[in-house]
């Protein structure tokens, strides 16, 4: 972004699309516009990455805040998700590219 930061998120979704996958969608093109880069990647092609159990978001390569208020201090985890991370990002099609089914 305007700062040099890079700000990637991949969005793993269940086909057909919910009501819910099509208001995120919507709400991703202002963040788009702003610099953040999204992908979708349809669960079914997913199914070959070893996944972690929930979300989660990965600042700088070490701090990994997942869904609630955990987080994650274990030196090795930063790495796996990192890891997984461009395993879906390789796999996943660009926000102004993806159509929701």
């Amino acid at each position: 972004m305007g700062r040099g930061i890079a700000v990637r998120r991949a969005c793993i979704v269940s086909e057909p699309g919910s009501d819910y996958t099509r208001f995120l969608s919507d709400g991703t093109f202002p963040n788009a516009a702003a610099g953040e880069q999204v992908r979708w990647l349809p669960r079914r092609r997913a199914s070959d990455i070893a996944l972690p159990g929930k979300d989660f978001w990965l600042f700088d390569d070490h701090v990994i805040p997942s869904v609630g208020k955990e987080a994650s201090d274990d030196p090795a985890a930063p790495k796996l998700c990192a890891t997984v991370l461009d395993e879906v990002w390789a796999k996943a099609v660009a926000h102004d590219r993806y159509e929701i089914h």
